[in-house]
């Protein structure tokens, strides 16, 4: 399968699912390139940005296990290539 380059956005809004979400980054290593967190302590919120390669289908495992943790929100974009 095709690697492709792409960027993920993550907001945690609750702090209970800051060890789940870690746990899940760590099994996910081998795809990412690049992490940067922000926290906004003012809105009580945490952003981290990623920077990935893999197939579609290792970044899609990546969000979808993101995506369902409560208080996340997450977002990706994918290079055409």
């Amino acid at each position: 399968m095709e690697r492709r380059i792409g960027a993920t956005l993550i907001i945690v809004e609750k702090k209970d699912s800051v060890h789940k979400l870690n746990e899940i980054l760590t099994s996910h290593a081998s795809i990412i390139l690049g992490r940067q967190g922000i926290p906004v302590r003012e809105k009580n919120l945490n952003i981290i940005s990623l920077v990935l390669e893999g197939t579609t289908d290792e970044i899609g495992s990546l969000t979808g296990q993101i995506g369902k943790l409560e208080g996340v929100s997450v977002r990706s974009v994918m290079s055409k290539q």
